[in-house]
């Protein structure tokens, strides 16, 4: 399993939160994503690494902007 963080720009809410996690957990592999509303830290586990580029997709679906580290 691999843990990674992310930074997501934009969230505010409940509703943020459920959308960038229901995004996030389509994603082939991922098991688990835990979201820090008031840091915008994401946190997700997959059982391998992600592509970076669907993360973002995935966040850009959901209407936020992924934060480059």
């Amino acid at each position: 399993m691999v843990t990674s963080t992310y930074h997501v720009k934009g969230m505010t809410c409940g509703h943020c939160v459920s959308a960038v996690s229901s995004e996030l957990s389509a994603l082939p592999g991922v098991s688990d994503v835990q979201v820090e509303l008031a840091s915008g830290q994401v946190s997700v586990t997959s059982a391998d690494a992600l592509d970076p580029a669907a993360v973002r997709a995935a966040v850009d679906e959901a209407g936020y902007e992924l934060v480059d580290a």
